[in-house]
Order: C-alpha cells, then structure tokens, then sequence
C-alpha cells in the first residue's frame, strides 16, 4: 500500500506548530497512526511521540453556469496532528 502525505501550511496550522508542537498533514485516508508515524520519521529525521488524526467529511459545492446550476462534492481526505520530540522540528520549505 502506498501512503501518500502532504503536509498543511496554512496560518491555523502553523499557531498549532508554535504553540503545541504539532504539524499538520494530509495523509491517504487508509492509512493508519502506526504507518504515519513510521513515514514522517523516515522523511524528516525526527523522534514521532503520537499521532491523532481526523476524518474531514465530503462538502457539498454549487456553481451557476450558462447552462444551469452545478452541483457536486468534494473528496472525504484524512488530517494527522504529528507531535514530535521536544526540540524537534520539521522544516518544510529546507529544499526550495
């Protein structure tokens, strides 16, 4: 199985990052705390102490075109908050 992950930079995100010390990822909706875990010490370097995650649900969206009104959903995806190490960081932006 092949996990994807992204992570959020966004400005909620980041206050939880100074604040907490979590970061905030996008990950595949299959995957589970123990597969993310290993992930993100694997990518970034960093000692993982536990990870929540959250499903975010479908939302509904509508346009008016020329021809009528269009309606549809956006894709279910899953949230993970990664606390790591005291100490610890991730760096996202290292290899711009």
């Amino acid at each position: 199985m092949d996990i994807q992950i992204q992570p959020i930079v966004s400005e909620k995100a980041t206050r939880v990052t100074e604040k907490v010390g979590q970061y905030t990822f996008r990950v595949s909706p299959d995957a589970n705390k123990f597969q993310i875990k290993d992930l993100v010490e694997k990518l970034y370097g960093v000692k993982v102490l536990s990870v929540n995650t959250a499903q975010v649900r479908r939302k509904n969206k509508s346009r008016w075109t020329k021809s009528g009104l269009l309606r549809g959903k956006t894709e279910a995806w899953k949230k993970a908050y990664v606390t790591v190490a005291e100490g610890e960081t991730i760096d996202f932006f290292s290899n711009i």
